[in-house]
């Protein structure tokens, strides 16, 4: 027995010393597709009310977690004009635009274990370190990371343009599955990440009521992510009819409401026995639409504020005492682009009727011209990068 034992601890020792031994793995060397150019086309956030076209440097990597994507295609988003009317305070002036996009991995820092030269990718709005307090919990729009939170076509350069650089890349990357298209996955990282993250806040049972105001790109994400809870009623709130027609006929809402042209709180209540909406999602950002939200929450309810205001709102409490609401706001936890992914792969959602404009890089002063002001019943656009 003694000498089994022997033999036994001569051979661990010997495993150890070769185990110390071995050489140690060095880290693979940045990988890449194709030799890139050594200029791209990008829209550029210049100042307060100005966004250029411009010739930009292609970016390189700066850390050994990032990743270069090639960009294929990319959108214009809400928040762009918001950055452009000087409405998002840590904007950067000198930016690349750009924070909703897809498109292909051109090359990997050493660290990035995920993905590789190739790789059909859709970017996450938020950049993420996954290690600190709130990305373990989740919260990844709250990262101390200096990049944390929403970075990407805000502080540091974004997807309007040829090529960008993606810090964290093994986080804000979603691999794109073979049988999904660039269109049906541009909207991954951003507005469906948004619509997903505020109807899973809202606490939707089935059967509840649900309203959701606004029916830009946005809210009409936000009542399509609505609907896989499985509410028995889903009304859509916007100044536009055709928006509201758009919501009904693809079977996003029940009921479209115009404040315009009804009593949008007394209508509410003759739908749901004079109790209002068992949850509300603000997704409009307009003047009096915060006001909305409350008024026509029931009782207990939740009342989620997913939308941007360029303008402080008030919270009248004297007005709402006693109704017990639930506020919930603040910006995206964009940390479901898998599973986001797994849906439209599984046709539960799509974004298909969003995409009412398509155009080139080249082009794309002309499509913020339109889609700023509204015209020619733009929804989104789809921007090829060529």
């Amino acid at each position: 027995m003694q000498s089994d034992m022997q033999t036994q601890v001569s051979q661990s020792q010997a495993a150890q010393s070769q185990a110390t031994q071995s050489p140690v793995p060095q880290s693979p060397a940045p990988q890449s597709r194709t030799p890139q150019p050594k200029t791209m086309k990008a829209a550029v956030y210049k100042e307060n009310g100005t966004i250029t076209l411009e010739d930009r440097p292609v970016p390189r990597l700066k850390d050994p977690q990032d990743a270069i994507i090639k960009v294929t295609l990319t959108t214009i988003c809400s928040s762009d004009i918001h950055i452009k009317n000087g409405a998002v305070p840590r904007a950067v002036p000198g930016t690349i635009l750009g924070h909703e996009f897809v498109g292909i991995v051109e090359q990997t820092g050493e660290e990035v274990r995920r993905f590789k030269p190739g790789d059909r990718v859709a970017v996450n709005v938020e950049t993420f370190c996954g290690e600190c307090y709130f990305c373990k919990r989740g919260y990844v729009n709250n990262c101390t990371h200096e990049h944390g939170g929403w970075a990407l076509g805000c502080r540091i350069d974004g997807g309007q343009a040829g090529y960008v650089r993606v810090p964290f890349a093994d986080n804000g990357l979603t691999r794109i599955p073979g049988e999904v298209t660039d269109e049906a996955a541009l909207f991954t990282g951003d507005i469906l990440s948004t619509g997903y993250w505020g109807a899973s806040l809202a606490e939707i049972k089935p059967a509840d009521t649900v309203a959701v105001i606004g029916a830009g790109p946005t809210g009409l994400c936000t009542l399509m992510c609505a609907r896989l809870y499985g509410p028995g009623m889903i009304i859509a709130i916007d100044t536009s009819d055709e928006r509201l027609e758009l919501a009904k006929d693809q079977g996003l809402a029940d009921v479209g409401l115009n404040p315009l042209k009804q009593d949008v709180e007394q209508e509410i209540r003759k739908l749901t026995f004079g109790r209002g909406a068992d949850a509300v999602l603000e997704v409009a950002g307009g003047r009096d639409t915060f006001q909305m939200a409350w008024k026509i929450a029931r009782p207990n309810a939740v009342v989620c504020v997913v939308a941007l205001y360029e303008e402080p709102q008030i919270l009248p409490l004297p007005d709402m005492y006693g109704k017990n609401l639930v506020f919930k706001t603040g910006g995206v936890d964009a940390s479901c682009c898998e599973e986001i992914m797994k849906l439209i792969k599984a046709g539960k959602l799509d974004t298909s009727c969003l995409i009412t404009h398509r155009a080139k890089l080249e082009n794309i002063m002309e499509a913020y011209d339109v889609f700023e002001n509204k015209r020619d019943h733009v929804i989104k656009y789809a921007i090829e990068v060529t």
